[in-house]
């Protein structure tokens, strides 16, 4: 079997392409920069050179593949951003998919994404577009829509523990009521993994999450009892954040826009299914573990 990775060179990515080269899977990493893949060279993933925006790329990198795990995605910029690069781009690779004659194509969705919310924010329309390309294609597929993803090398989690280290007051968006279900980045990997061949997952979407659903004050309070950090919480109105979004959000580095905080307002980001649960069977990092590990 061989297995088309794309963002591998982004924060899921290379642990997705890891835990396939520990199962002695042929991997080949679709890379818009070769020198940011040394590592995955190094595991022994081929590399194809080549963009979601270019759907001659996307031909020749999905040629002799048997599956696709597809993992880009972007978080800010222009609605036709996200269109070009989410929506068209997926299209683009599902037609290259089905023409190279992929058994198998699994998507990386967002958890929070549903009927109520796809048109709320562009990220949550391009991902609802990306899962219609798939769903509405002939390949066989399967959908996951992962919680927030926590790692020690990447995503909101260094964030988070350099604000519980150093920042004088910890800051809680809103009221701090909404729960949240952190995955830990090699349990999303390991899911991806599982998913190349389990035949109870075809043709379905699931939504990820790890074994344990805080809220956000209960999050802050468990990060800073592993950092043994003793700084206040404050927390601050969603319209505060929001109107310092719109002067922010444009620049690089900004720390939340808008769109984010829409999408913090939705409600719970937690999993209403244990169909994932029941059907990989994997034993997911509790949460303390998950904080441990980014805190060492």
């Amino acid at each position: 079997m061989t297995v088309l990775v794309t963002g591998a060179t982004g924060f899921i990515g290379p642990h997705v392409v890891h835990a396939l080269r520990a199962r002695e899977v042929a991997t080949r990493a679709l890379v818009r920069d070769r020198a940011r893949a040394s590592r995955l060279q190094a595991w022994g993933a081929e590399l194809a050179q080549g963009d979601v925006t270019d759907p001659r790329s996307l031909r020749a990198a999905c040629e002799g593949c048997d599956a696709v795990i597809h993992l880009v995605a972007i978080i800010t910029g222009r609605p036709a951003d996200f269109e070009r690069v989410m929506a068209q781009g997926t299209r683009d690779l599902v037609l290259a998919a089905q023409d190279a004659g992929v058994r198998r194509f699994i998507l990386a969705s967002a958890l929070g994404l549903d009927e109520r919310t796809k048109d709320r924010v562009p990220y949550y329309r391009a991902k609802w577009a990306m899962e219609e390309a798939v769903r509405e294609s002939s390949l066989d597929h399967v959908v996951f829509r992962p919680s927030f993803v926590f790692g020690k090398d990447g995503g909101v989690l260094p964030t988070f523990v350099r604000l519980a280290r150093f920042a004088p007051v910890t800051p809680i968006v809103g009221p701090g009521t909404q729960r949240l279900q952190p995955i830990w980045v090699e349990d999303v990997a390991e899911y991806y993994a599982r998913a190349l061949d389990q035949p109870g997952a075809a043709n379905r979407t699931f939504e990820i999450g790890g074994p344990d659903a805080p809220t956000w004050n209960e999050f802050w309070d468990r990060l800073k009892r592993v950092l043994g950090a003793r700084r206040p919480s404050l927390h601050v109105p969603f319209g505060v954040l929001r109107a310092q979004a719109a002067l922010t959000e444009k620049l690089p580095g900004a720390p939340v826009t808008r769109d984010q905080l829409t999408m913090l307002e939705l409600g719970d980001n937690v999993v209403t299914s244990p169909d994932a649960v029941e059907t990989f069977e994997l034993p997911l990092v509790p949460l303390d573990e998950q904080l441990r590990r980014a805190a060492a």
